[in-house]
């Protein structure tokens, strides 16, 4: 904590210390969730740091703000610009950024009607999302089902829809788990509480399609194009819960989690070792992410272009 009060922050149009950032206890994103964000890692390259995809994600961030009807009063270059800006002024070759888009509002209600909108942008150091993420996770089926669309739009990344991904992750901790996975409101297997998952069977990957209620993650689809370029066969469909049990691999994907690897489920052990087709992805992806493969090049921008 005492190293993230020394970090700069984008605020407004400006770079400010973290510590020295003010806004109120009561804004309305506070209160009622109604905030939107992305998460976007940056990588150490032989180039200085590099962020993944970062297009992609800031288009993601202002296409969470069209949906919730948030005005953000930056264009798209100047969100990407503010990133770079963020990255640098830390000095950081690696971490992870979190832009996130409120109302800076402190009056009671629920209305967001002429609630003046802020946008802040964060970069600290980042290391694995999950401590065993290079042995293996141990997973439970959530009691909790994963929110519908029918209730949220799920295709934005809106703070109040991670209250269902929290409540599931503390269930499954609770039961001496890592992780959760969520079902859909159907019974299918739907996603993690912040991750994406695959399953693999017989060298084929598989992974619950958008109407299995799931964010379509950025790292999910690099993936999805990376095993296809790599020879695999990828399928999106409905997955059915037993199908966790028999697959012969399973991993999570996510700006966090990356590629993590999923051992057992509902004690149900998946596999004594990480799967091959696993690791390979986990190499193949690592080696783009830190710009070592000239074919996914075009994913990385650095923060000092």
């Amino acid at each position: 904590m005492e190293e993230t009060k020394q970090l700069n922050i984008w605020l407004d149009g400006e770079i400010v210390k973290y510590s020295d950032s003010n806004i109120s206890m009561l804004t309305h994103s506070m209160q009622y969730g109604s905030g939107i964000f992305d998460g976007i890692r940056a990588y150490d390259t032989e180039k200085g740091a590099a962020i993944f995809r970062l297009k992609d994600h800031v288009k993601r961030f202002f296409e969470s703000a069209k949906i919730y009807n948030m005005k953000l009063n930056y264009s798209e270059d100047e969100i990407s610009k503010a990133i770079k800006d963020v990255v640098l002024s830390n000095n950081l070759k690696s971490c992870y950024i979190r832009p996130f888009a409120f109302y800076n509002d402190s009056n009671i209600g629920l209305s967001v009607y002429g609630k003046k909108t802020g946008v802040f942008i964060a970069a600290v150091p980042f290391g694995n999302y999950f401590k065993d993420k290079d042995i293996g996770i141990r997973c439970k089926v959530s009691s909790w089902r994963r929110i519908s669309r029918e209730s949220l739009p799920l295709k934005a990344k809106a703070s109040g829809n991670y209250a269902n991904s929290v409540i599931a992750s503390i269930e499954a901790k609770n039961c001496g788990f890592d992780e959760a996975i969520l079902l859909s409101t159907d019974g299918y297997v739907a996603e993690g509480p912040g991750e994406n998952i695959f399953l693999v069977k017989e060298n084929k990957l598989m992974t619950p399609d958008e109407s299995s209620d799931i964010l379509i993650g950025i790292t999910r689809n690099s993936i999805i194009k990376i095993a296809k370029n790599m020879g695999f066969e990828v399928e999106q469909r409905h997955i059915r819960r037993d199908e966790l049990y028999t697959a012969e691999e399973i991993f999570f994907t996510g700006t966090a989690a990356e590629i993590t690897p999923i051992l057992d489920v509902d004690g149900v052990r998946i596999s004594n070792k990480i799967g091959q087709i696993t690791k390979t992805l986990s190499e193949k992806y690592s080696d783009i992410v830190h710009g070592k493969d000239k074919e996914y090049l075009h994913w990385l921008v650095s923060v000092e272009t």
